[in-house]
């Protein structure tokens, strides 16, 4: 392994540490819009797609799916980290041969809060036996510095999304592909676990079964027994999913040799085999809606669908 003086570690340092200052900690979301009634949990719904507004209602049907979380946990490895709320939010087609297309938001369909490492890159890296890396560990005594925020995002369209899995136990719902960011003045800004061509990809599954109702609406959300809209409630539900594999940590350190990922790695025990690593969802909220009765609108049911969307923004 080529050797790095001390001259060019403690300049690296200083430049990572200056880097460390504008680094966000946490993820920025656009604006959503408020919607009414039986709409409220479809604020991402991407009802505009071209492939939700082609559905025809009778070959193609469109729904909306939000699937959101207050609390849970990750383990990745040999890390377990506690999470904030989770809110997944996906368009999907109906088709009549019993399969679906899911439709991803503009601006992805996960969006989750970050969540902060338990002991920061002292419980991540060190100590280590690395000069380098030992460098680091000689700063870390500023909680500033020490802090890791690990915030997952999408990196792709979630697919094979099965509804009657929803309403069941042990049956993955849906398969999320994430990538998870690690941010820390260290770390610099590209450090993350999975990559876009290497993604982790979540599949969860109902542990326990959700409450079951059917809500009718109006177009704009209204309540109405005998509405043109139908809501789907499946509430209550612990979500997990053990069947992933996570990769190595990438990127980090601005690749100085690849120290920092191969510390983060041997501490972590990444990459990390399904079996060994679990996603819990706690009290998942889910909904799905769609037209009522489709059909009756063909061929201009994903039309219809984004009209009344639409119409039901406060």
């Amino acid at each position: 392994m080529p050797l790095v003086s001390a001259r060019a570690r403690l300049a690296t340092l200083s430049a990572l540490t200056a880097l460390g200052a504008f680094a966000s900690m946490g993820t920025a979301t656009a604006a959503v819009p408020e919607l009414n009634g039986s709409w409220a949990p479809f604020t991402r719904c991407p009802v505009d797609a071209p492939a939700m507004l082609a559905a025809d209602g009778l070959d193609k049907a469109p729904q909306c799916v939000s699937s959101a979380s207050a609390s849970g946990s990750i383990k990745l490895g040999n890390t377990t980290v506690v999470t904030g709320r989770t809110n997944l939010q996906i368009g999907v087609v109906q088709n009549a041969d019993g399969t679906s297309t899911v439709v991803a938001p503009a601006a992805g369909s996960l969006i989750a809060d970050s969540a902060t490492v338990p002991g920061g890159l002292l419980g991540l890296m060190c100590p280590s036996d690395i000069p380098f890396i030992t460098d680091i560990c000689r700063q870390l005594s500023d909680a500033r510095l020490n802090k890791i925020t690990a915030t997952v995002e999408s990196v792709g369209t979630p697919s094979n999304f099965d509804q009657i899995a929803g309403v069941l136990t042990d049956m993955p719902i849906v398969n999320i592909p994430v990538r998870i960011h690690l941010q820390n003045p260290f770390l610099g800004s590209n450090c993350y676990i999975g990559t876009r061509s290497n993604p982790i990809v979540l599949r969860p599954s109902n542990l326990t079964a959700p409450s079951f109702a059917v809500d009718r609406s109006n177009g704009d959300g209204s309540p109405n027994e005998e509405g043109d809209m139908s809501r789907l409630n499946l509430l209550g539900s612990t979500q997990v999913d053990t069947t992933f594999a996570v990769p190595g940590a990438s990127g980090c350190g601005l690749g100085l040799l690849g120290l920092i990922d191969g510390a983060v790695n041997l501490k972590t025990g990444l990459p990390s085999a399904a079996g060994k690593n679990r996603l819990t969802l706690d009290n998942t909220q889910t909904y799905l809606t769609g037209l009522y009765a489709p059909g009756v609108v063909a061929p201009d049911a994903g039309k219809v669908m984004a009209r009344n969307w639409h119409s039901a923004v406060n």
